[in-house]
């Protein structure tokens, strides 16, 4: 882990509320008004807030502030948890509203920088052979999750359910068998951001799609080239023995 930090020191990456509500890179900042948005970020700042405290940080009634909290709470960005109000006291029991995981990743994340930085660390103080080890690692235990659901299944049924290699249910993953040849064609790609500088990262599927297949598997068609998707081409008829393939970068 040393060297982790170089390239992140000079990039601060905490911000103030109202720097978190103009950033334009906030990915509710188009879909939000200001109201809702003041408000998740006032949430992000103090942990959690109850309706009263929000109204008067909006500076709107209780009831409006009411309203904006139940469409942040119905979009599942944050979360109510009633406390018990003190014996001393007397009163309903207070809500307080806290931000749930996916109302946290509506706030800029620096995961794909942090990514790059450890991949170059790692080439940087280690070597390329290192890179390959640490992939090659990533690849055995993308196989060692999928091999048992494969079992005994054909290589049709196997090619079906890798289509949901990224996502269950991905919508952008599908199979085309239109030319005569089977091509799995992704084009969401989970990674892009930061396969489109490092595409060494891609060798990975590559190799765990041809381990999982039993065949050769080229990706002939790339994000990296402005293609729009990767296409992983299935063939069929150059079989591999996946007892001495493990993993290869790709050409």
């Amino acid at each position: 882990m040393i060297g982790l930090c170089r390239g992140l020191r000079s990039k601060h990456l905490r911000f103030t509320p109202t720097e978190l509500v103009k950033m334009p890179e906030c990915e509710f900042a188009k879909s939000l008004s200001v109201p809702r948005r003041e408000m998740l970020a006032y949430i992000k700042a103090h942990a959690s807030a109850t309706i009263a405290q929000l109204a008067v940080e909006l500076g709107v009634t209780d009831e409006a502030a009411r309203q904006h909290v139940l469409y942040l709470e119905n979009q599942g960005w944050i979360l109510g948890r009633t406390a018990r109000a003190e014996p001393a006291r007397v009163g309903r029991p207070v809500t307080w509203y806290s931000l749930t995981e996916a109302g946290d990743h509506l706030f800029p994340k620096h995961y794909d920088q942090l990514s790059v930085t450890l991949i170059d660390t790692l080439v940087d103080n280690c070597g390329r052979d290192a890179l390959e080890h640490a992939l090659g690692a990533i690849t055995e235990a993308q196989v060692r999750e999928w091999k048992p659901r494969l079992e005994g299944k054909s290589l049709v049924e196997r090619i079906e359910m890798l289509r949901e290699f990224y996502f269950e249910d991905d919508p952008h993953m599908s199979v085309d068998r239109s030319k005569g040849e089977t091509i799995l064609v992704e084009r969401n790609c989970p990674f892009q951001t930061v396969a489109m500088t490092r595409p060494q990262l891609c060798s990975t599927t590559v190799s765990t799609l041809t381990r999982l297949l039993g065949v050769r598997v080229e990706r002939r068609q790339r994000f990296q080239n402005g293609d729009g998707k990767c296409a992983f081409h299935v063939l069929a008829d150059q079989p591999v023995d996946p007892a001495t393939f493990r993993f290869a970068f790709e050409e």
